[in-house]
């Protein structure tokens, strides 16, 4: 477990406006505070610019459902640190859907994500930035 005082939401806030404000949005703001452990992959706020288009449509109210699926394709149940990943393994996140890990020397990617931070602790699990927002299949 970890002894950070934030939980993940907390953390987003900070450091990932844009995703604090899809959590909010979609109404997940209570399970991911909620006591985990979650794996979180944290789109930057840059990854969400490059779909800005996308993300405005998304966070209007009615399409509560389709952003509440693409943020938790984002997450993963458990705490999954960044050693605990492997070259090829498959997660299942909260939203159903798989991401697949692929490890070259030091560069990890979550699906077409690169991770630019890894491990940060939260009180409620761990989160790991990445660089691109990934979309389940729909």
């Amino acid at each position: 477990m970890t002894d950070s005082k934030k939980d993940i939401v907390a953390i987003a806030s900070e450091s990932a406006k844009t995703l604090a404000a899809a959590v909010k949005a979609a109404g997940l703001v209570q399970t991911l505070q909620g006591a985990g452990p979650f794996t979180v992959f944290a789109p930057t706020d840059i990854a969400f610019e490059a779909i800005q288009k996308d993300v405005d449509t998304l966070l209007k109210p009615e399409n509560k459902e389709k952003l509440a699926s693409i943020l938790t394709y984002h997450v993963v149940s458990g705490e999954t640190m960044a050693a605990d990943l492997k070259d090829g393994q498959e997660l299942t996140t909260v939203q159903g859907g798989k991401l697949k890990v692929a490890i070259k020397g030091d560069k990890v990617m979550i699906g077409e994500a690169h991770v630019t931070m890894a491990d940060v602790a939260a009180s409620n699990g761990v989160v790991h930035v990445i660089d691109k927002v990934l979309m389940p299949k729909m």
